[in-house]
């Protein structure tokens, strides 16, 4: 799947970001921690490199303090970013994003929103139902009672509905 642009994204902080996650996803996968993105955007108060994590079960405040360590450490040694940066790192949160094929398949059972590029016959491009699986790259979301295929290449983003 495409990663989504953020406002406030340009070419070189998409690359920026791709480089990070190159280097932070061992790091994680060495902690058992599973790389949900990284972003590099400019943000009112300067620029911020914010790093998602997860794990079955949450992300605990420990496991954010022993990421931001090494990875800070790791930045310092490598220094891949240009000029002065925030370093955040987080959990995704109830509305994780969802962009892996492996994603799809965990989440099967749940709410999700998905938004594609391109808009059906119909004209839709949003789909919001319960996540039924994936097959391939083919997710299936049920949606008004019906199942609707739609490929992972296809879209523009998509996330978890939490249900409280």
């Amino acid at each position: 799947m495409a990663r989504p642009t953020h406002p406030g994204d340009s070419p070189q902080a998409a690359e920026i970001a791709a480089r990070f996650r190159t280097l932070a996803e061992p790091i994680l996968s060495d902690l058992g921690l599973e790389l949900v993105d990284a972003e590099f955007r400019r943000e009112t108060h300067g620029w911020v490199l914010r790093l998602y994590m997860d794990r079955a079960g949450g992300v605990t405040l420990d496991d954010c303090q022993r990421v931001s360590e090494q990875v800070g450490a790791l930045l310092d040694v490598e220094d891949p970013l240009p000029g002065a940066y925030v370093l955040e790192v987080s959990s995704p949160g109830l509305d994780r994003p969802l962009r892996k094929a492996a994603d799809f398949a965990r989440f099967a059972g749940q709410k999700v929103d998905v938004r594609m590029r391109l808009a059906d016959a119909n004209g839709r491009r949003r789909y919001i139902g319960r996540l039924m699986g994936i097959e391939g790259v083919t997710a299936t979301v049920e949606v008004d009672g019906a199942p609707v295929a739609l490929p992972l290449d296809g879209m523009d983003r998509a996330r978890l509905v939490p249900e409280l």
